[in-house]
């Protein structure tokens, strides 16, 4: 006999982390998605020089951990697989429509949604298929998902979507980089813009840091 799989449903509990207090005189609220390997305590590294009082960031935990480099010592997380991927996909997205409610950030004054390599995909699912309203969507050295059509984005009127990535990018080759380049205009449009930097497969601190600046000033 054939070996069969089934499936049942049930609850389960996950962390993230926050940087910075959320007070009557922050401007922007990050939420922000790391790549695969990482932890969302260790992501928030990368924002914390951006102004304390301007900025409040929320970092999610992809629910898949593992431990890295087969030592068993350090842990990361994925937030996605090849394996069950629709079901895992719908799993994200019920964890991330929690963080949501559970930070109001339905009254955010700016809402920005920062994706890092693969959380590009997860930020980029949550938006279209539960039509999540942001100012701006951050997609750093990531690829879009190909489900994807322009018309799931159509609802953001005012969005900004900034794609980053390094020059020298290791998972970046020249037909790669171009394949993702029309992808994303053709997504996104005129609200596009990308920003290029001498750099790998890396979060870009002094960029981000320009964009929130900038953003705070608006």
């Amino acid at each position: 006999m054939n070996p069969a799989e089934k499936k049942v449903s049930y609850e389960i509990s996950n962390t993230y982390s926050t940087l910075n207090d959320l007070t009557a005189t922050t401007k922007n609220v990050w939420v922000v998605l790391h790549g695969i390997g990482y932890l969302s305590r260790y992501f928030l590294k990368y924002f914390k020089n951006l102004d304390p009082e301007d900025n409040y960031i929320i970092a999610p935990q992809a629910q898949s951990k593992y431990y890295l480099n087969n030592e068993y010592r350090h842990v990361g997380a994925s937030w996605l697989t090849k394996e069950n991927t629709e079901p895992e996909i719908e799993n994200v997205l019920n964890y991330l429509e929690e963080v949501y409610t559970a930070e109001a950030l339905q009254n955010a004054p700016k809402l920005i949604l920062f994706g890092y390599s693969q959380g590009v995909s997860a930020a980029t699912r949550w938006v279209a298929r539960n039509k999540v309203e942001c100012s701006h969507l951050i997609l750093h050295s990531g690829g879009l998902p190909k489900e994807l059509e322009p018309e799931d984005f159509e609802f953001l009127t005012d969005t900004r979507v900034t794609l980053i990535y390094g020059t020298r990018d290791e998972y970046l080759n020249e037909e790669r980089l171009k394949t993702e380049h029309a992808r994303a205009k053709e997504l996104f449009g005129d609200r596009l813009e990308i920003i290029s930097f001498d750099g790998g497969h890396e979060v870009n601190t002094e960029i981000l840091e320009k964009i929130a600046k900038t953003i705070s000033s608006e």
